[in-house]
């Protein structure tokens, strides 16, 4: 969950609360009645000092912080504004603020035109005008800290949206959104002396503490996202930095506000948060100057969209799913409280229309809006009763036959290991001899290591790479797991599908084959699989030798399992591991392995 860090004092003072007057107790408790959390009563030093940062300890402030924690959805809560404001309005001192968006008085807006370039990294940007602001220290640092809170949460640390602000009196529309080669961009970043072309400006922010790890977004690109204004002025490079010609200051007035994007619905929801947060303290409180922006194709957009959504629901679906009993208009009530204007359209069929503010973007579905109504009700009021049914729980059938088979490898004499469930893509095919094909594992989309790149098809690697870990242990090495693979299948709404293996492994200075075979003759007997002839049409198992590349050549065998009624099939193998297989692992003693699937016998 993200966590807000607010000035005790002033808050309070916010809250119409005189600081030596509200306990931390009495704040802990509005915070858990409104649905957030008080995690802690500390200061920016006693913070630091936690974190081992002790050298910054001196230099920062023992003022009282409130470090609060807020639902990762509720973006409209991650500042002091509309923390405050949705605390207010939770206690019935305000009202809900109505936004409006006000064209400038001579009905010219001011443009963004996008060019066709862009469609190559960041397709989509958005952008609004907050006109005479009043800046205070303490409003100021509250305006970037909510852009950092963004850019971390709905933004996914700048992938989807990077938001860029500047002084508007510092430059000049229309503005161009365009995407160059790194060399052609050339201007001063924000804080910096000295003027970098692209390619030098990912060079030292490589380097940089906080901003290094935004570089990869766009590196490799063959062009990199920027936004210039009528005089060729460089507002920002995004995601990267701003420019330094247009930076917001204390003393700054006009703030336009740009969102580029490759998630055009989060770019809206981050650029209405920032325009609704801080609109209070525009001359004109609560309004908003919206911008045009135009695309290639001469389609032309006005943003932002401050526009209310009404979603309809009714008192009777509410106190089903919360377990109350309130009228219609108590539950309006309720949600009115919560930043929702919820009015009665229909008393006989007790209907209640809520309209959506723009900052709520969280409110997706009418069970949301349950969801608030329980929180303004409290939980803790909410009467407890027993359900209308009774059920026993019980275990899968897969998860009983799977501690069936966990005990009779442990009768064996074997251990249980739980390796990791990730491997490399080399681990998972190229180790064991095998060959991808495409169509079999399942891989990650953006691996951070190469020790997780695919989700394993077999048991065998994560029982090979436990014994190439405990090499140094006294032989013999007897270990098994059951649990799952992953398999491709585009049957499945997901596209893959989970399959229940078995696999035992014994490693010793001889491969020892007969106590792996020993092994699954026992297995069998639990299961009361009988061993039967491959021209047999009877229910059971038999073995026949195979060239799987895996096992030493002639020394391994196929598993099949005919079903009642059913044809034979392949259900796994077992063997003497490949030398290679054992090199590749770095075991440097013989070992037998065995691994199959469990489903045929439920």
């Amino acid at each position: 969950m993200p966590t807000v860090n607010v000035d005790k004092e002033i808050f309070y003072e916010i809250l119409g609360t005189k600081y030596c007057e509200y306990s931390t107790d009495e704040f802990r408790e509005l915070c858990f009645d409104f649905g957030i959390e008080l995690e802690e009563d500390t200061s920016e030093a006693e913070i630091a000092a936690k974190m081992g940062n002790s050298k910054e300890t001196g230099e920062l402030s023992e003022r009282p912080l409130l470090k609060i924690d807020i639902p990762a959805n509720r973006y409209d809560l991650l500042c002091t504004e509309g923390l405050s404001r949705a605390l207010l309005i939770f206690q019935n001192k305000i009202k809900p603020p109505t936004y409006k968006v006000v064209p400038p008085k001579d009905g010219k807006l001011q443009q963004l035109l996008v060019r066709p370039e862009t469609a190559q990294i960041r397709p989509y940007v958005v952008g609004a005008i907050l006109r005479n602001m009043t800046f205070t220290q303490e409003n100021y640092n509250n305006f970037i800290d909510l852009q950092d809170k963004l850019h971390n949460n709905i933004c996914r640390k700048r992938t989807l949206v990077a938001i860029g602000t500047h002084d508007l009196d510092t430059v000049e529309g229309p503005f161009t959104y365009e995407a160059l080669q790194p060399k052609e961009i050339q201007f001063t970043p924000l804080n910096q002396t000295q003027s970098m072309d692209g390619e030098q400006l990912m060079a030292f922010y490589e380097k940089d503490k906080h901003l290094s790890k935004f570089v990869p977004i766009i590196k490799d690109s063959p062009v990199y996202p920027v936004i210039y204004d009528s005089k060729r002025t460089v507002l920002s490079l995004p995601p990267i930095i701003n420019g330094d010609h247009s930076k917001i200051k204390l003393t700054t007035k006009n703030v336009f506000i740009e969102c580029t994007a490759t998630d055009l619905t989060k770019a809206k929801i981050v650029l209405n948060t920032m325009v609704t947060m801080f609109s209070q303290y525009c001359g004109d409180k609560w309004s908003i100057e919206p911008v045009e922006v135009v695309y290639p194709d001469g389609k032309t957009y006005t943003y932002p969209d401050l526009s209310s959504r009404t979603v309809k629901t009714d008192a009777d679906y509410i106190n089903s799913m919360v377990g109350i009993n309130l009228s219609p208009e108590e539950v309006a009530e309720h949600l009115n409280r919560m930043s929702l204007n919820a009015s009665v359209t229909d008393k006989e069929t007790k209907e209640i229309s809520v309209e959506i503010p723009p900052t709520r973007s969280d409110i997706l579905h009418p069970c949301d809006i349950m969801e608030d109504v329980a929180i303004a009700y409290g939980f803790n009021n909410i009467p407890k009763t027993f359900p209308k049914t009774t059920t026993i729980g019980s275990a899968l059938p897969v998860n009983k036959l799977s501690d069936l088979i966990r005990r009779e490898f442990a009768l064996a004499g074997f251990s249980e290991v739980l390796p990791l469930i990730l491997c490399s893509h080399d681990e998972n095919f190229a180790y064991l001899n095998k060959k991808d094909d495409g169509n079999t594992a399942v891989k990650l989309a953006n691996p951070k290591t190469v020790e997780y790149q695919v989700v394993r098809n077999a048991l065998l690697t994560g029982i090979l790479k436990t014994v190439c870990s405990n090499k140094k242990q006294p032989l013999p090495i007897k270990i098994f797991e059951v649990s799952d693979v992953v398999f491709k299948d585009e049957t499945q709404e997901r596209r893959a599908r989970n399959e229940r293996h078995a696999c035992a492994l014994y490693c010793n200075k001889t491969d020892n084959f007969e106590v792996i075979h020993g092994l699954l003759n026992r297995i069998m007997q639990m299961l009361n699989v009988n061993l039967v002839s491959a021209s047999s049409k009877s229910t059971g198992y038999y073995i026949a030798e195979s060239e799987n590349p895996t096992f030493f050549p002639g020394r391994s065998a196929d598993i099949f399992y005919r079903p009642a009624g059913g044809e034979a099939s392949v259900i796994g193998a077992f063997g003497v591991l490949h030398p290679e297989v054992l090199g590749n692992f770095e075991i440097p003693f013989p070992c037998s392995a065995l691994e199959f699937s469990v489903e045929p016998f439920l």
